[in-house]
């Protein structure tokens, strides 16, 4: 789908005339060009990454170098979609000096055009530190993963009137403070409701109920390509494409070990002359050894 190039002041103005956000975790060129192309708004190279692509645990363990692989990967497929830059862990919580250039990092290296960064106070010098350097920033509230340890695991969050607070009150901070957009991860419908209505920029939900500006998904969890995994209650499965892609490979296997694939329909072939030149040359190789297939080349 070709169309205007999307921005992160375009995300603003989506949610100031109403109009729902989409936003996909994607990570290599093909998939962004396929996200691109169904006119998808935003692309998230989310370093969930981690555990989708690398098999790791947790995002805990991705590094820059991965998400700036990546992330140069999917701008080269993205054309209308605006590319967002994940900040790994401890990519900007050690000190506002790494944080800017880190961010800077996925801009020039990674060719992402805003960045996303989980938190609310404890890293706000970070993200206005990134933000004047001219670098959109995405915040992230609700169940950060980076803090899973400190969270004590993969949980809801905001649930009680002091936790909901708390994400409120960073809501409005980061709203303040200049991020183009806010992701809501795995809080009530009821408290990304109330952020939604109270800040100026768009919430981006995931697990965050129907009331968000906009939605994201991971792109394996959208297509039921998570391989051995249980879809979290939020993940709506729109396709199951690991039952077709297994299936496919097990008929792949059984024509190959059957002799079935490739035939000669899916083979090259030379000059029956050649051929012929060829095989009075190589004596080693006898005619009776092509069988059949003799008569195909007209010997």
């Amino acid at each position: 789908m070709e169309g205007k190039k999307v921005t992160a002041a375009a995300l603003k103005e989506m949610k100031n005339r109403g109009e729902k956000i989409t936003m996909i975790a994607a990570y290599d060129y093909p998939t962004a060009k396929m996200v691109d192309g169904a006119g998808i708004d935003a692309i998230l190279v989310g370093d969930s990454l981690g555990n989708v692509i690398l098999g790791y645990r947790d995002t805990l363990a991705v590094t820059m170098e991965e998400v700036i692989h990546h992330c140069r990967a999917v701008a080269r497929g993205a054309r209308r979609a605006l590319v967002i830059g994940d900040m790994p862990f401890l990519s900007y919580q050690a000190s506002v000096e790494d944080a800017v250039r880190n961010a800077g990092r996925l801009i020039k290296e990674g060719g992402a055009e805003a960045v996303k960064v989980e938190g609310g106070r404890g890293v706000a010098d970070k993200i206005r530190a990134i933000i004047q350097a001219g670098i959109p920033v995405m915040g992230h509230l609700g169940l950060t993963p980076q803090w899973v340890h400190q969270l004590g695991g993969y949980r809801v969050q905001g649930r009680d009137y002091a936790a909901a607070q708390v994400i409120l009150e960073d809501a409005k901070m980061l709203d303040k403070m200049g991020v183009f957009s806010i992701v809501l991860e795995c809080v009530p419908w009821q408290l990304a409701k109330i952020i939604t209505e109270r800040v100026n920029v768009p919430t981006i939900g995931i697990g965050a109920g129907p009331y968000c500006d906009g939605q994201v998904l991971v792109l394996h969890d959208l297509l039921g390509m998570s391989v051995g995994e249980l879809a979290p209650k939020f993940v709506k499965r729109y396709a199951q494409l690991n039952e077709i892609i297994e299936k496919a490979l097990i008929n792949f296997r059984d024509e190959v070990k059957a002799g079935k694939f490739p035939s000669l329909e899916h083979a090259y072939a030379m000059k029956d002359e050649d051929f012929r030149r060829l095989l009075t040359l190589e004596k080693r190789i006898p005619l009776s050894r092509w069988g059949d297939d003799e008569a195909e080349f007209n010997l």
